[in-house]
């Protein structure tokens, strides 16, 4: 096996980096499933951003009071490139939250599950797959 293995730390990087993102996103989502309080809140606002193509994405913004009785008001992580009905302005939303840490939260339906997964599934793709190729060169 000559110099060829080194092409293949491209693949077997991008598999780590894409499972390790998608694997913490997931632990992230549970932990809040099991430990997070629910809360009713309120769409105030979206928060806009420039997307990787140009495009614009909105992130909701909601608003609640937490278990202590405090106001929390807190941007979403996930976004999209058009407001979904059921996220506009004045929606009413629920929101599981940190007690701890409000500002780590998801709403429910706009948590980003199916981001994670994807991650989780390409990253042990490009890595299993590149370290069979390896190991079949090896030997």
């Amino acid at each position: 096996m000559g110099r060829e293995w080194l092409f293949s730390l491209i693949p077997l990087t991008l598999g780590i980096v894409f499972l390790a993102f998608g694997v913490s996103g997931l632990r992230r989502l549970s932990s809040l499933r099991r430990k997070g309080v629910t809360a009713v809140g309120r769409i105030v606002r979206h928060a806009a951003s420039e997307g990787s193509e140009g495009g614009t994405i909105y992130h909701p913004v909601a608003r609640w009071t937490s278990s202590d009785g405090s106001a929390c008001e807190h941007t979403s992580r996930f976004g999209q490139g058009t407001v979904p009905k059921a996220f506009r302005l004045g929606a009413t939303v629920k929101v599981r939250y940190d007690p701890e840490k409000p500002d780590r939260f998801f709403i429910e339906g706009m948590d980003g599950r199916g981001v994670h997964l994807l991650f989780t599934v390409l990253g042990s793709l490009l890595t299993s797959g590149t370290v069979t190729v390896l190991l079949v060169l090896a030997f």
